[in-house]
């Protein structure tokens, strides 16, 4: 049994589907489960109507956009069946209502944010159905299940292994179809796994299967040892151990979400990544294994932003101070990225979310002075040499370095 996931590029148009749909049916006619992100752009195009709505600003002619974006693909790849237009219509409609709902922002943009996946889902399936493929379509919800943060859930492990567990009899007769990104919390609210979270569907799926492995399709030929676009000499590895695999996601590295790795190394699943443009390169395998020599990784990391507390009454940072910044990042959910500490200040790097840091600048200001910069890149070098190394550091425009044994970190402004 495998699980596949196909993020949103590969499912942007007609041809999309219909590649995605050429790869599913190569591989397996069943004993195969489909995790799919939204379309193309939806998310970012489903998150600026929740802000212009939380705003009472029109929204309306967006989402009609988006609604037409999707019937136009129904009508290239399905010939315009009205059983899956009307379907995704009523979807549209649940997003209206979610829209004008008297409740906390969050908790409708994760309403209203969920309904992307579902929509590529039906649609994948409708298709693959056509194709006189034994697809069966099942709604990640029902599933998983979360707690009650919204945004970036929580998984229930014990419930959602147990839930998905019951799937296995339909695999076998089949392929199953289903949404990355969402699940439901216990009190029947749908609930997101933070951005570009499909990955890590993928995983709580395959490890609640005991899946002999788990593919994420995607537009490059595997695991890069930097970004193409900004290196294009970037080389593939053929397979990486789950620990290097486990630090870049954390230092940002954006093929895979951060929370894949660890599901899937608990139970030793392999994880691969593969080219939905050319399905047949080997890609990276990425599981429990030796590489030596590794070359210098570089990850950067765009839109962040640096905090700083300075202790005002001439003390030194304490653990007493270290204490209320670190309680207030934990009851506001938010990561560090990099920390760094003087006799009287302490610094952070964060991703920056206007709304969250604001909140998390102006309790900071009740026990500290507080100072922060936006629109910075930060950029990790991992088993750098001493020619990157003499490189990163000598970047312009540089606020924070910090390094180790194998790791460079900098912080930059307009990081290029």
């Amino acid at each position: 049994m495998k699980v596949f996931k196909f993020g949103g590029a590969s499912l942007r148009d007609a041809n999309g589907i219909q590649n995605v749909a050429e790869i599913i049916l190569a591989q397996a006619k069943t004993n195969l489960l489909v995790v799919v992100s939204a379309m193309d752009k939806t998310t970012d195009i489903l998150e600026r109507v929740v802000a212009l709505s939380s705003a009472n600003k029109e929204f309306r002619q967006t989402l009609d956009a988006l609604n037409k974006y999707h019937l136009e693909i129904i009508n290239s790849v399905l010939a315009g069946d009205l059983i899956v237009s009307k379907v995704v219509g009523q979807v549209f409609e649940e997003i209206d209502f979610d829209l004008h709902r008297e409740v906390p922002v969050d908790l409708i943009y994760d309403q209203v944010v969920s309904k992307g996946e579902l929509i590529s889902s039906i649609i994948l399936h409708h298709y693959l159905l056509s194709k006189k493929a034994s697809s069966h379509w099942i709604d990640a919800r029902d599933y998983i299940v979360t707690n009650n943060i919204f945004r970036e859930a929580n998984v229930n492990w014990n419930q959602t292994s147990s839930n998905i567990k019951t799937l296995s009899p339909t695999l076998e007769n089949g392929i199953v179809v289903t949404q990355g990104f969402i699940g439901r919390s216990e009190n029947g609210n749908a609930t997101t796994l933070g951005r570009e979270g499909s990955d890590f569907s993928a995983a709580i799926f395959g490890s609640s299967l005991l899946a002999e492995s788990v593919t994420i399709w995607k537009d490059v030929p595997g695991v890069m040892n930097a970004d193409p676009r900004r290196f294009p000499n970037a080389i593939v590895f053929d397979e990486l151990p789950f620990r290097e695999a486990a630090e870049m996601t954390f230092y940002g590295a954006s093929v895979i979400h951060p929370k894949t790795i660890k599901p899937l190394a608990n139970e030793g699943i392999s994880l691969f990544v593969k080219s939905f443009v050319d399905p047949g390169l080997p890609g990276t395998q990425i599981h429990e294994c030796t590489v030596e020599r590794l070359p210098p990784l570089v990850v950067f990391k765009d839109n962040q932003c640096l905090i700083s507390c300075k202790v005002t009454d001439y003390t030194f940072v304490s653990e007493q101070h270290l204490s209320i910044i670190f309680s207030l990042l934990l009851d506001l959910n938010v990561r560090i990225n990099v920390m760094q500490n003087s006799a009287i200040s302490f610094s952070f790097c964060i991703d920056f979310r206007e709304n969250k840091m604001m909140q998390l600048v102006q309790r900071l200001q009740r026990s500290f002075e507080v100072n922060y910069n936006t629109g910075l890149t930060l950029i990790t070098i991992k088993n750098y040499d001493a020619a990157s190394y003499e490189q990163y550091r000598s970047l312009p425009g540089l606020l924070l370095e910090q390094s180790s044994r194998s790791t460079l970190q900098v912080l930059v402004r307009n990081g290029k």
